[in-house]
């Protein structure tokens, strides 16, 4: 990221850029960007090697296989179905790659992996013209690519699946299997390879199915250091991390006869990066396919809640989201915990620090001097940010004096005061009835 961004102490930045603070007020006695999408690093037996790739829904149901591997149905894209029920994008990447790409005489794997090893290439007499080859390519059981009628290796057209080894002589098989693909490494390595890739890409949550304690801190360390010395704003999901921080979420429940207990982390992901900024996953039913562990009592849930996990409840055979909570817990005076704490207020602030940054970057960086009427045009853009918020009620009790543009120590800086009340979704009910 080549601009500044982040929080601020004292006004001695370096790097031209939006630094952006948010604190609790003390207690006495222009367009809003799309959210939907998430990043994740995945365990694949397939898929394009040390990149970050990107993948929509439409991708997702239509090209599962040759992205993935498998198909849309198979039991290895359960994860990724629960993902994609609230996505718009999934940013991909392939924590196997490293591995050793399959082959046989005929042609070697596109991507490294175990599932290359599924390939088959057949190669039958073409029936009009006996001299001539037909070539076909499975991936198990269905054809992937099929060329009539080739008289050479070199007449092979690319494919999705295989390089053709165009130097080859072609001969009849009833089969031959591509073989020796094998996964790479998933290590800390991969994961940090992962990381800073990731640092170029724009994204609202970052998920991880990730079970040892050590890479869980790194991803904690990596969100905490993003958001606030980067200005990258996004929360991570972990599975039962405590990292007491706004910009991590906890998930406390295992999902039950899977994969790994913490698969939940697919459809938590999804549902926090799809969510919208004037809504809220409280109360929000479970439609992912994995069986929830819910058994808890009432006493737990409310232990739950304080030590900011975020939980499934059963509600009458629902699996329902019990609140809509990050990790953070160790409130102060200036950073409450009722604030920050709360995942719909930090969509609400992110989308604020987001939206402004790219105002200023886009907008106003090295092309609007910085004089009353400059920064009255700035005051302008988030005056008229904040509305849009006001109008969809993420926040409320908004005023335009609520906002003050002002220049900062040095002439090229711009300094901005603002203030929110963020709206949250209703969660308790207290009600007296008088009976008389």
């Amino acid at each position: 990221m080549g601009l500044g961004g982040g929080f601020f102490t004292v006004q001695n930045k370096v790097l031209n850029g939006a630094y952006i603070n948010f604190i609790s007020k003390s207690k006495a006695s222009a367009t809003l960007s799309d959210r939907g999408v998430a990043t994740m690093p995945l365990e694949l037996d397939w898929g394009v090697d040390a990149a970050i790739f990107e993948v929509t829904p439409a991708d997702f149901q239509k090209n599962s296989m040759k992205i993935f591997g498998y198909p849309y149905t198979h039991k290895k894209m359960k994860g990724l179905r629960d993902l994609f029920r609230n996505i718009k994008t999934l940013y991909a990447y392939k924590l196997t790659s490293g591995g050793v790409k399959a082959s046989n005489a005929f042609a070697a794997a596109k991507h490294s992996g175990i599932r290359g090893n599924d390939l088959k290439v057949v190669i039958s007499a073409n029936v009009d013209t006996p001299e001539a080859f037909d070539v076909r390519l499975y991936l198990d059981t269905t054809v992937v690519f099929e060329q009539e009628a080739v008289n050479t290796a070199a007449d092979l057209l690319d494919s999705d699946y295989v390089d053709w080894k165009k130097d080859v002589m072609l001969a009849l098989t009833a089969g031959t299997p591509l073989s020796g693909g094998t996964n790479g490494a998933v290590d800390g390595a991969a994961h940090q390879s992962y990381l800073d890739k990731a640092e170029s890409y724009s994204f609202n949550t970052m998920g991880v199915v990730v079970e040892d304690e050590i890479t869980k801190s790194l991803y904690a360390a990596y969100t905490k250091r993003m958001r606030e010395q980067v200005g990258a704003k996004f929360q991570c999901v972990l599975h039962r991390y405590a990292a007491d921080h706004e910009g991590v979420i906890n998930v406390k429940n295992n999902a039950v006869q899977s994969a790994s207990p913490a698969d939940l982390v697919y459809w938590v992901t999804g549902a926090q990066a799809g969510c919208a900024v004037n809504k809220t996953l409280l109360n929000r039913v479970y439609d992912g396919e994995y069986q929830v562990d819910v058994e808890y009592t009432q006493s737990q849930l409310e232990r739950a809640m304080q030590s900011g996990e975020f939980m499934f409840h059963n509600v009458n055979g629902v699996v329902r989201v019990l609140a809509d909570i990050n990790s953070f817990v160790s409130g102060t005076e200036e950073k409450l915990t009722e604030h920050f704490g709360s995942n719909q207020i930090i969509r609400v602030l992110d989308q604020i620090a987001n939206d402004i940054a790219v105002i200023f970057c886009t907008k106003y960086l090295g092309l609007v001097p910085n004089d009353n009427p400059g920064r009255i045009s700035l005051w302008s853009d988030i005056v008229k940010h904040h509305n849009e918020l006001q109008k969809i009620r993420a926040i409320q009790e908004f005023s335009a004096d609520d906002v003050s543009v002002y220049q900062g120590d040095s002439k090229d800086s711009v300094v901005v005061d603002d203030a929110v009340n963020a709206v949250v979704g209703m969660a308790k009910l207290y009600q007296t009835i008088i009976v008389s």
